[in-house]
C-alpha cells in the first residue's frame, strides 16, 4: 500500500516530534488532539524546535515553510482519520486511555488504515485486540527527540501481518529512520534495558551513594551517555518513568519495583522540566 496521508493522535512532546518527522518526509500529516489548548501547545513546540534548528544551521526558512505546509491540525478525530493511510497514536502511556483511543480510531478510519502505537512499554496485541483489524496494528516506538534520533523500534504482535510490517518499515525508511524489529513484550529492547537503569539511579540517590550531579556525571563522563539518568528522567518526565516502571513491575516481577524516591517525587508533583522541578530545580541553574 502506498502511504500518502498520516495522522498523529496526540500533540504532546512525542506527538509533536513525530508530526515533524512525517511532514519533513513529505507526507500529508494531520495532527489531532482533544483540546484546542493542547493543539496550540503542540504547534508552539513544533515552531520552537524548527526555529532552534534554523539557528543551528540545520534547516533553512524554505525547508521550515515546506514542513509546515504538510501539517494540518484539529480536534475532530473523525475528520483527521477519514482518509488516513497510517495513524500513529502518541497519547499518554496508560493502557485504558490507549485502548479507548484505538477503539475510536477503529470506528472512524477506513478499513485499509494501519494503526501504529508509540507506546514504550505496553502490549501491541492488547491494543489491537480492541479493534476489528489486529493484523493492521503495530508498534512504532520513536525515541526522544523523535525528529533527531535516528532509530525507531518496530514492534510486531502475534497478529501483525507481514504486509503491515513491510509497509511500516518502508514508511519509516522514507522518513529517514533506521529500524529494529522486536517482539511484543513490555519495554521491548531499549526501555527494557534503559529504564531500569534510570530507576536504579533513583535508588542510588536515595541511599546516598552519591549526589545527583555525581551520579549523572559518572554516566556522562564515565560511560559517554549524552545525558545522565537523573537529568534524562527530568527531561522525559518522572511520571512517565513511574508509569513505565509500574508496567514492568506488574508484568515482569519484583526486580522492576519503582524506587521509593521516584514515587515520592511524583506524588509531590515534581515531574521534571515540565513542572520546573524534579530531581533538579529548573527555576535556577544547577
Amino acid at each position: 500500500m502506498e502511504m500518502k496521508r498520516v495522522c498523529v493522535v496526540g500533540m504532546g512532546t512525542m506527538g509533536s516530534q513525530i508530526g515533524i518527522v512525517c511532514a519533513r518526509a513529505g507526507f500529508q500529516t494531520f495532527m489531532v488532539d482533544i483540546l484546542e489548548e493542547q493543539v496550540g501547545k503542540g504547534l508552539q513546540s513544533i515552531e520552537s524546535f524548527l526555529k532552534t534548528q534554523e539557528k543551528k544551521g540545520k534547516v533553512d526558512r524554505e525547508a521550515i515553510d515546506r514542513i509546515s505546509s504538510f501539517i494540518k491540525t484539529g480536534i475532530d478525530m473523525g475528520e483527521a482519520l477519514s482518509d488516513a493511510d497510517l495513524v500513529i497514536e502518541a497519547v499518554y502511556e496508560d493502557i485504558k486511555v490507549k485502548k479507548e483511543v484505538f477503539k475510536k480510531m477503529d470506528e472512524v478510519s477506513p478499513s485499509r488504515t494501519i494503526f501504529a502505537s508509540n507506546t514504550s512499554t505496553l502490549w501491541i496485541a492488547e491494543l489491537g485486540a480492541v479493534t476489528d483489524r489486529p493484523e493492521k496494528c503495530i508498534g512504532t516506538h520513536f525515541l526522544i527527540p523523535a525528529a533527531l534520533t535516528p532509530l525507531v523500534e518496530v514492534v510486531r504482535s502475534i497478529e501483525t501481518s507481514d504486509e503491515t510490517h513491510e509497509t511500516v518499515l518502508e514508511f519509516l525508511r522514507k522518513c529517514g529512520k533506521e529500524t529494529v524489529t522486536v517482539a511484543d513484550s513490555p519495554g521491548f529492547v531499549i526501555n527494557r534495558l534503559y529504564l531500569p537503569m534510570v530507576n536504579e539511579a533513583f535508588f542510588a540517590l536515595e541511599t546516598g551513594l552519591a549526589s545527583a550531579e555525581e551520579i549523572d556525571r559518572s554516566c556522562t563522563r564515565g560511560l559517554a551517555f549524552p545525558l545522565g539518568p537523573l537529568a534524562a528522567a527530568d527531561a522525559f518526565g518522572l511520571d512517565i518513568l513511574l508509569a513505565s516502571m509500574e508496567t514492568f513491575h506488574r508484568e515482569l516481577g519484583e526486580k522492576y519495583r519503582p524506587a521509593p524516591l521516584l514515587v515520592k517525587l511524583v506524588k509531590a508533583g515534581r515531574l521534571g522540566r515540565k513542572t520546573g522541578r524534579g530531581v533538579y530545580n529548573y527555576s535556577k541553574p544547577h
